[in-house]
């Protein structure tokens, strides 16, 4: 009786670890940011029993999504992917590849109102009639850090951050004379901080349509007056040693020159956050993006970086209604404020900000909502709600290679940004062909 009691229970059990539905998650976050991802997930596969997430690291953005269309064509995707801000127009173009999540979550009876995400957040992924295309995860904006050691070795206030360009030079060269550091301020991302951050930030049109929100049959125009200025500053301050460039995408040498030290003040992601804090041992503070004060307008809000999560087509009904019981858990507020503590993203919903208030999270760890603050500064206008444009994962290409044009003296800054808007819309059209 007892073997038999045994075997029954082993039965039970094997069946119930088959019964399991699998749900593949492709991601591009590496380091303190993929470990705490880890965790997470860990966190939902045992809080039920009906569904197991597997999360895949494919390497940087651009490669988990060029990696997740060639599964697809293939026939071998993942339940749920990781993209970037800048691959939203190429995801909504993908018509069929896609399983838009507001679909999602109304036919699987999930968990999930659109109105719980923060506006700034949720417009940049949403269709013409407001409907949420993708699941918000890692939203984020570029924020200052700065060396609050560095700032009183060389006689500055180490609790006030730059609030303008000229205070950003000012700072810099004082901060040069005293040797308190080699550089003054170093950048990542030159694409979204310094250009389309810079426009927004500025309430400087990036191209028509609306940004191409309202078409993506747009035009590219951030070779106005004011970017080439802007530019053209980056350009001499380099020469100058004031600014020191990090390198074309992501800029993999600006973080390594502000965590030794070398540079005084770092420009990049909120979510950089993890890093800096994990890789620095002096004390760090953060401030909102500079701004020139003679442009009428400034300062106007920034706008989001990171990635959202896209459904796949192609899957079972089972493996949707774990993506989507999924989701739900993953947009909770104790999920989101963590996630958002931990790492410096935005918290996506209300509740995850009102929650992490509550907490103490912000008393405690001061300038933690300056990326929150910054982004919610003003109503967005058309100029400042985000961008949509095809073909833009190769557009940030050609953004690097102009700007490095720029620095090795080969173009002045008028001509870099021209070339770019020219070689941009050619890509834009290009794109609108293939997809018309």
């Amino acid at each position: 009786m007892k073997r038999i009691l045994m075997a029954g229970l082993l039965a039970s059990a094997a069946t119930s670890a088959y019964a399991q539905t699998e749900v593949t998650w492709w991601h591009a976050m590496g380091g303190e940011l993929g470990a705490k991802l880890e965790e997470i997930v860990a966190g939902y596969n045992a809080s039920q029993d009906q569904y197991n997430v597997t999360p895949v690291y494919k390497g940087s953005y651009t490669e988990t999504m060029t990696s997740a269309i060639a599964a697809f064509r293939a026939g071998e995707q993942p339940d749920i992917v990781q993209v970037f801000e800048v691959g939203t127009g190429t995801m909504m173009a993908a018509e069929g590849a896609t399983y838009p999540v507001y679909q999602l979550m109304a036919d699987h009876g999930a968990n999930f109102d659109p109105k719980a995400f923060l506006p700034a957040v949720v417009g940049y992924y949403t269709d013409t009639d407001g409907n949420m295309l993708s699941m918000p995860f890692n939203s984020s904006t570029p924020i200052l850090y700065y060396n609050k050691a560095a700032f009183e070795a060389a006689g500055l206030d180490p609790e006030t951050a730059p609030k303008t360009w000229a205070e950003v030079e000012a700072f810099s060269r004082q901060i040069l004379d005293a040797d308190a550091a080699s550089c003054g301020f170093t950048s990542g991302w030159i694409s979204w901080a310094q250009l389309e951050n810079f426009s927004a930030w500025h309430n400087l049109q990036i191209g028509t349509q609306e940004n191409g929100f309202a078409s993506m049959d747009s035009e590219l125009t951030l070779n106005g007056p004011e970017q080439a200025r802007h530019w053209e500053n980056l350009a001499k301050w380099q020469k100058d040693g004031i600014f020191k460039y990090g390198g074309p995408g992501g800029g993999a040498d600006a973080a390594p020159a502000f965590y030794a030290g070398d540079c005084a003040m770092y420009m990049n992601s909120s979510a950089s956050r993890a890093g800096v804090m994990a890789n620095t041992e002096f004390e760090v503070g953060m401030g909102m993006l500079p701004y020139y004060e003679d442009i009428e307008g400034a300062p106007q809000n920034s706008i989001i970086g990171g990635a959202t999560l896209w459904v796949l087509g192609g899957q079972t009904d089972a493996e949707y209604e774990g993506v989507a019981n999924f989701f739900s858990y993953l947009s909770s507020a104790e999920v989101q404020a963590d996630w958002h503590q931990f790492s410096g993203y935005l918290p996506i919903t209300q509740a995850a900000y009102e929650l992490s208030q509550e907490q103490g999270y912000y008393d405690q760890n001061p300038g933690a909502d300056v990326a929150i603050k910054q982004i919610t500064l003003n109503e967005p206008t058309v100029n400042s709600k985000g961008l949509r444009f095809g073909n833009y994962v190769q557009i940030r290409g050609v953004i690097d290679e102009e700007f490095q044009a720029l620095l090795a003296g080969d173009k002045t800054a008028q001509e870099a940004l021209d070339a770019l808007v020219d070689r941009g819309n050619v890509l834009i059209k290009d794109f609108v062909d293939a997809n018309g």
